[in-house]
């Protein structure tokens, strides 16, 4: 083991205002004020990364890139979106360091700040026509900020769920920070859909578009205040008294622990590249125009932006519905058998996509959200648990942070433009196989992978 970090307890001494370190370890959260604290957060953080990746599709193609090209517009807008998922390992690495060393709890503010400052602004950011070139610049430099925010914010929000959560109750406990994605897809959208009704969708492109990043700056205010509220994980303080934290926790991880770093990032793929395809890719194929590609396939379905943005909706109540479920059944007969049952459904799924979407009206592309987001609450909900569980505590944050983003990177940063190109040269069969692929490294990542549901958290080995 390598060399401990023990100053909290000359911290504590010094502070009399602090519990005493031996008095500190018998604390205790709530487990389900801390189950809502998680879900809080990651909400907040989720809304934020949402709603860059709504505007990256209705918007930012106008007004922070040149539209002498619109096709060319849009695919480096949305190339944008892929700048964050390269950023959240980096966020992984640095936010895993210290919430390995110091504690979840700081970490977990100082991430949502980050988040929080990068999206107010985004929103404030002048476009194009006004700065020029500075505009798409800093455009990048925000969505950066905002990859390391939420590269941070995942981990840290499952282990305090999951560290704080009853006896066999992990997964279930898990699912409240998962439900952040839904409630953040939700409230992203609704967002958008408030703004584009009240004002109109010229409005909208002009300047209202700005009004839901701006408001980010109150929701973060709320987050702030709920986490500040939580005590410290007894887990980690456990290991934390036991002299058991380390001073470089990443090293340690990335060197003693690579094998589970790569199988949780090859379990997450098609989560990531499921999700991707349904919210960026469906909505791009929605709302384009009626026209053929240069191979003669479909590129749209020419659907109304706002009626897709109340698809999109529907599906994250679903969404959230299934991610719920799906943690109770993942205690009951444990995590690795309910997904590999939920992986071999994204295989067929991503097989059947154009039964369900070609030349689909929005009843069909309706069907095929809510099926989808069906599918992806079953497979995210048990990650919270199943990811953590893979890693022993003193770098438990680190590597369930890695393996979560690193997966980012590898299903989620070039899935909607590869799934563009895809369909343009393929059609949707091209889509469908891409994904269907991913399942199948997710499918062999779960099998090689014993049942965690029955480790002790307390009890998982130190580095």
């Amino acid at each position: 083991m390598n060399d401990a970090h023990s100053a909290s307890g000359s911290v504590a001494a010094a502070d009399p205002s602090a519990p005493h370190p031996e008095s500190a370890l018998h604390l205790r959260n709530n487990p389900y004020k801390v189950a809502i604290a998680s879900m809080v957060g990651t909400a907040i953080e989720f809304y934020d990364y949402y709603i860059y990746a709504a505007a990256a599709v209705l918007v930012f193609n106008t007004q922070f890139f040149d539209k002498s090209d619109d096709h060319v517009a849009i695919l480096l807008s949305m190339s944008t979106l892929a700048l964050a998922f390269f950023a959240r390992p980096f966020g992984a690495m640095l936010f895993g360091h210290f919430g390995d060393k110091i504690g979840r709890k700081k970490t977990l503010v100082a991430s949502l700040l980050l988040m929080g400052l990068s999206t107010v602004a985004i929103g404030l950011l002048p476009n194009y026509q006004s700065i020029g070139i500075w505009a798409p610049i800093l455009l990048c430099v925000f969505r950066m900020g905002q990859g390391l925010g939420l590269g941070g914010e995942w981990g840290g929000a499952a282990l305090v769920a999951t560290e704080n959560a009853p006896d066999g109750k992990r997964a279930w406990f898990g699912t409240f920070p998962q439900l952040g994605a839904p409630l953040g897809l939700l409230l992203a959208n609704g967002a958008f859909f408030g703004v584009s009704a009240w004002f109109g969708s010229e409005v909208l492109v002009e300047w209202a578009w700005r009004i839901p990043f701006i408001a980010s700056l109150l929701m973060v205010a709320v987050g702030l205040y709920v986490r500040l509220s939580l005590h410290e994980s007894h887990v980690y303080r456990e290991a934390e008294h036991r002299k058991q934290t380390l001073n470089a926790p990443v090293k340690e991880v990335v060197v003693k622990f690579w094998k589970p770093i790569v199988q949780g990032t090859f379990i997450m793929v098609a989560t990531y590249v499921l999700f991707y395809v349904m919210t960026a890719f469906v909505q791009v194929y929605s709302k384009t125009p009626v026209t053929l590609s240069p191979a003669g396939h479909a590129m749209g379905l020419g659907i109304p932006a706002n009626t897709f943005t109340g698809i999109l909706m529907i599906g994250a109540v679903v969404f959230g519905i299934a991610t719920s479920l799906s943690g109770v059944v993942a205690d009951r007969i444990g995590r690795r058998r309910w997904l590999i049952w939920v992986t071999v459904a994204i295989i067929a799924l991503g097989l059947a996509m154009p039964l369900f979407l070609e030349h689909a009206t929005p009843a069909g592309v309706l069907t095929f959200i809510v099926v989808g987001m069906f599918i992806m609450g079953f497979t995210f909900g048990p990650m919270a648990a199943l990811l953590p569980e893979l890693f022993p505590t003193n770098v438990r944050y680190s590597g369930s942070s890695l393996a979560y983003n690193l997966a980012a990177i590898v299903g989620a940063s070039v899935a909607t433009i590869v799934a563009i190109e895809l369909n343009a040269r393929f059609g949707l069969i091209g889509v469908g196989v891409y994904l269907a692929i991913n399942g199948v490294l997710s499918l062999l990542a779960l099998l090689s992978i014993h049942e965690t549901k029955d480790e002790s958290l307390l009890e998982n080995p130190v580095a």
